[in-house]
């Protein structure tokens, strides 16, 4: 680290503010790591259950997030932004049918989608997420789309049939991680092999719709009543 003798007269601050912000930054990527833990195991948990896997402070936690409701928020935001970065790199493989495929697996690897099936309903989506999510269906649908042109992607598959064979691997959940990863990329790689085209065969039922996407994403029912210790009138 330099010293102060170092740094330029106009910014005798500046060194010592980089490394604040350094250390809120890992501060706040621990306590959203632990919240991640947390609420996928239980999205009911009260926000102490975050700070104690965190061994942060329940007033640390509160200064950066007011309440459970925001940390659920950022947590689902941080992976909706997440599927963006999957799909613009995927989009750089200039096979239309692997890029896909590529998608698919970084998704799946990162697992995204376990957020979308514990935590949608459970807060009140803002106007940048929303614009987030349009941004990131249209992602996908380009994808789609460059997998039709490919002519390797049945033609009744619609960009909604990814996000639902997404969130399928998401829902294997086993205690050890490893063994979890293994199995949803076994099945992974079976739902791939079905969405190839098979000349001639037709998926059962309609496609789903967007609105069956995005009813899910309604509040559902109220944030558990996690409120920061000063209005409580209580020390953290």
């Amino acid at each position: 680290m330099s010293t102060g003798s170092s740094t330029p007269a106009t910014e005798p601050s500046g060194p010592s503010l980089s490394g604040r912000r350094a250390q809120a930054a890992r501060n706040d990527q621990v306590i959203l790591e632990a919240a991640r833990a947390v609420f996928l195991a239980d999205p009911k948990a009260p926000i102490g259950a975050v700070a104690e896997r965190a061994g942060v402070g329940i007033s640390a936690l509160y200064r950066r997030y007011p309440g459970k409701e925001d940390l659920l928020r950022q947590l689902c935001h941080d992976g909706l932004r997440r599927y963006v970065a999957a799909a613009r790199q995927a989009a750089e493989e200039p096979d239309g049918w692997q890029a896909l495929v590529a998608f698919l697996d970084e998704v799946v690897a990162a697992d995204v989608h376990s957020l979308t099936v514990r935590l949608a309903g459970t807060f009140t989506p803002t106007a940048e997420m929303s614009a987030d999510a349009v941004l990131a269906n249209e992602c996908a649908t380009a994808l789609v789309d460059r997998a039709h042109a490919s002519g390797r992607l049945r033609r009744d598959v619609v960009v909604a049939d990814v996000a639902f064979i997404l969130e399928a691997c998401a829902a294997i959940r086993l205690p050890d991680p490893t063994r979890t990863d293994e199995l949803r990329r076994r099945y992974l790689a079976l739902l791939v092999d079905g969405l190839r085209d098979t000349s001639g065969t037709e998926l059962p039922g309609p496609a789903p719709t967007g609105g069956e996407m995005a009813w899910r994403w309604r509040r559902t029912e109220p944030a558990a009543a996690d409120t920061p210790p000063s209005r409580q009138g209580r020390r953290g």
